[in-house]
């Protein structure tokens, strides 16, 4: 689990961890992503905790750290330790994720069944459920099977380190590793280990070397691919623009020169505040497919592909069908002709990433993606799949190759696996004729709040709506339909078409939603597809302050920074969707200067931020800026004994909706 770069749900938002922040307590070293140094602080801190919601709160840290650093088995007990201590259901869903990840299915279950009986909503562990369901009678079946199609066991070259992404290279192997040997003097405080390099391995020797120390740095380097003719490599390299900044992925290019590597490049169409990773080359290497969690995304990693055109300059990155992409992460894209393997925690899987298989069908959609199941996949994370060689044809014929994996056993936190597919006899044919249908289920959703009288407490999960409106547009026409008892409406898609939807209830903020059915598959073994879209509306507080977050302004000023505009943007968003209602936007600062210049300071940053409102086209009749200056701080605390975290809480900006 210390892919850094690459662990999904640990880059949720940003690839951001400061190299040179001095700590010294736990909680600060996991706010700081310094989980190895945070395990050691909190099993002590633990310790000396007096009351049960500070050992709450240790725990919880403490078991987000041990999940970080790959150790589930502990994370597991210390996950229920914190929700012992008052900590809440988050807890328990922490628990149960791990659960799946050490394959207990069972146990993760009803772990997964208390929680929906806890917060309120069976809906919000469904999938969670359904996965760790196909998991057992998938383990139930391959224990049943006399003929084994797969045969895998560890590579020999593994260490106690994080070892993966192992790819063909000639006569070798080149793979990523953050093991003692890769370069630099500095460790990376996330895993305790080194920074991750490549290194190569002839497989039979297992004797393993650094790749290139041109290229091998002091940032993280990994998952590489080779072109048709081995003459240039994409890799992933992630470092910070500058010192005590945060680290972004981008994808580097470097070309043989001799016996060693070039200069390594970024490629052009990488920009600067995302992260692009994980390169498959095409056959004819004029194509590669990466995995990147741009704007336009379905949600957290999504797949792109890019074409080198004739003048050697490349495209812009075009996103992958939304067969393909999902709300979760889709990563380590591998080809082996015009077979794509790639990774999902969105897709239908048995716990953290698996790995599935899609092809281009002869009309140029590409096939339902296949999960490869046991013993491919696992509970934990299964990656980078990759295909050596292949002996015979047909029946009793093999393929050869790697992958890499998560799952206990292995002898570090990620290992690489041989294995050995054997193709077997087909199943008699099926006769039945074939009627494809993709059908969409569209669920609008509420949150469920610790508090449901506050919108500013924190959200347990979400829940149906029943007797929703939904408003269904495709291209100029419309229709209106109301959720059943289960919040929910489905539909069978027409091929090629933009569906958009807004879901509305009285007393709710509205939302909406988009889903593209360009290019969905056409599987015979699956005719029937279904997809899932969630519409979340929001329940109205009139008149409670709500904060807008990543609102920050420049010393003793007032214009709104460029970080500030994207939440700006959504707020924007949300007055578009709702012409009906008028808000307050509120400036606060902490207490430090005179009241007097607070009072203006506050006063200018409201009107600033009305003023950015009503630039993206929102009626100034429906905006009152207002500056409170210091009167109402949320932290309570004597002005001087104030601490930096507690200035900060009360220097915000916030909204109320009035009408």
């Amino acid at each position: 689990m210390s892919r850094f770069f690459f662990l999904a749900f640990a880059l949720v938002l940003l690839a951001g961890c400061t190299y040179t922040a001095k700590v010294t307590d736990g909680a600060t070293a996991v706010d700081r992503k310094q989980y190895d140094v945070a395990v050691p602080m909190l099993q002590r801190e633990f310790k000396r905790a007096k009351s049960r919601a500070q050992k709450g709160e240790v725990a919880m840290n403490l078991a987000i750290s041990l999940r970080e650093t790959g150790q589930d088995t502990d994370a597991v007990e210390w996950f229920q330790v914190a929700y012992d201590n008052g900590v809440g259901p988050d807890a328990l869903r922490e628990r149960a994720a791990a659960l799946k990840r050490l394959e207990r299915y069972e146990e993760a279950i009803q772990v997964y069944t208390d929680l929906g009986f806890e917060i309120g909503s069976r809906y919000e562990f469904r999938r969670d459920i359904a996965g760790a369901e196909l998991a057992m009678r998938l383990k139930a079946q391959q224990e049943a099977a006399t003929v084994k199609e797969y045969e895998v066991t560890p590579a020999p070259f593994n260490s106690a380190a994080a070892d993966y992404a192992a790819v063909s290279y000639g006569d070798e192997l080149v793979f990523t590793s953050d093991r003692g040997a890769a370069a630099g003097e500095d460790s990376y405080k996330w895993t305790g280990r080194k920074f991750s390099d490549l290194f190569r391995v002839d497989p039979q020797a297992a004797v393993v070397q650094g790749f290139s120390t041109g290229l091998n740095t002091g940032d993280n380097e990994g998952t590489p691919a080779f072109s048709p003719d081995g003459n240039t490599m994409y890799f992933t390299r992630c470092s910070p623009p500058q010192k005590r900044s945060d680290a972004y992925c981008g994808i580097y290019r470097s070309d043989r020169v001799g016996e060693g590597w070039g200069p390594a490049e970024k490629l052009p169409f990488v920009t600067a505040t995302a992260n692009y990773m994980h390169p498959a080359v095409s056959a004819d290497g004029d194509k590669l497919i990466f995995s990147a969690n741009l704007p336009d995304g379905w949600g957290g990693y999504d797949l792109y592909t890019v074409t080198l055109g004739p003048d050697g300059n490349w495209s812009e990155p075009d996103l992958m069908n939304r067969a393909i992409n999902t709300e979760g992460n889709e990563q380590f894209p591998t080809l082996d002709g015009d077979t794509l393997y790639f990774s999902s925690d969105g897709l239908e899987g048995l716990g953290g990433l698996d790995i599935f298989r899609t092809w281009p069908l002869e009309d140029g959609r590409y096939n339902a993606p296949k999960n490869l199941r046991m013993p491919i996949n696992s509970g934990a994370d299964d990656f980078a799949y990759t295909i050596l060689r292949r002996n015979g044809e047909g029946v009793g014929s093999t393929t050869t190759g790697y992958f890499s994996s998560a799952r206990p056993g292995g002898a570090g936190s990620d290992d690489i696996y041989a294995y050995t597919k054997t193709v077997l006899p087909p199943p008699p044919p099926d006769t039945t004729p074939i009627a494809y249908r993709n059908v969409l289920d569209v669920t609008v959703v509420e949150k469920i709040l610790e508090d449901p009288a506050n919108p500013a407490s924190r959200t347990l999960g979400v829940r149906p709506v029943p007797n929703a409106t939904v408003v269904a547009k495709v291209g100029d026409q419309s229709r209106t339909v109301t959720t059943d008892e289960e919040g929910q409406l489905s539909l069978v898609l027409v091929d090629d078409q933009r569906y958009e939807f807004r879901a509305e209830r009285p007393d709710y903020l509205a939302a909406e939603g988009r889903f593209s059915s360009r290019n969905l598959p056409r599987d015979p073994d699956a005719p029937e597809q279904r997809y899932e879209l969630e519409l979340e509306i929001e329940k109205i507080f009139r008149n409670q302050e709500i904060v807008l977050e990543n609102i920050y302004y420049d010393l003793d000023e007032s214009f709104i920074r460029e970080d500030a505009q994207p939440t700006l943007n959504e707020l924007s968003d949300l007055l578009t969707r709702n012409p009906d209602i008028r808000i307050e936007l509120g400036s606060h600062t902490d207490c430090r200067a005179t009241d007097a210049y607070n009072d203006r300071l506050s006063q200018a940053r409201a009107a600033a931020a009305v003023d950015y409102l009503v630039a993206q086209g929102i009626s100034p009749d429906r905006l009152t800026a207002r500056g409170y200056g210091e009167s109402q701080p949320v932290a309570e605390c004597v002005c001087q004994r104030c601490t930096e975290e507690e200035h900060q809480r009360n220097r915000r900006t916030t909204f109320r909706i009035l009408n």
